[in-house]
């Protein structure tokens, strides 16, 4: 089978991979019919590879009904990355995160493996006193450059809360879910069903929209 990534794009991702901290794990859900699963599961391959602190597990959505649960798992394929106590902080990807969201998901994967985003105190005292039950699902596209910012700023939410969960959503792949929400542009966000933002905004728009739930 021909890889996804050529040599240079291989020896850059190792190069980024190469500054993880601590392991983490991947687990990704597929079943027989779904569409971009092969690729999806090669992409993952493809990047394990290139780091040993990278686990991967794959689940058949039929035998796996307590992880489904547990993880919420509704669309395949999908994946979710948990920490080095294989504790899930509500990093969720639907779909192949291939395209410009390889950003998205090497930053996730960093992140996850104790790579601090960055954010100042205040910001981050603000993103913990949020108490309520919160998702966010980010609809991007693979060609959309603006998108991986949007996922970046949605997963590095639920990394900081436990009480947040984000999720990326391939708009192509999932359309029925494209429809459902009136997908006419990515990245768009949609946080708890009903507040909706359009485009890659900073983190202080997410708060606010959070904030006023």
């Amino acid at each position: 089978m021909e890889k996804l990534f050529n040599n240079e794009v291989e020896k850059q991702l190792k190069e980024v991979l190469s500054h993880m901290i601590k392991p983490i794990t991947i687990i990704m859900f597929s079943n027989e019919d779904c569409l971009t699963c092969k690729e999806t599961k090669q992409l993952l391959n493809e990047v394990v590879s290139l780091n040993n602190k990278i686990s991967l597990e794959i689940k058949e959505i039929k035998n796996s009904k307590n992880e489904v649960e547990k993880y919420n798992i509704k669309l395949v394929p999908s994946f979710v990355l948990l920490d080095e106590n294989k504790q899930y902080k509500g990093v969720k990807f639907n779909g192949i995160p291939a395209g410009h969201e390889i950003n998205s998901f090497i930053s996730a994967v960093l992140e996850m493996s104790g790579i601090q985003a960055g954010f100042n105190e205040d910001l981050i005292t603000r993103i913990k006193k949020i108490s309520k039950p919160v998702n966010i699902k980010v609809f991007i596209t693979l060609a959309c450059p603006h998108c991986p910012g949007a996922v970046q700023t949605a997963h590095r939410l639920a990394m900081l809360n436990k009480n947040i969960t984000a999720e990326m959503i391939e708009a192509q792949t999932f359309s029925d879910e494209s429809v459902k929400y009136n997908v006419s542009g990515v990245p768009k966000i949609i946080i708890n069903e009903n507040k909706e933002l359009v485009g890659n905004h900073p983190i202080e728009n997410f708060l606010e929209q959070i904030e006023s739930i």
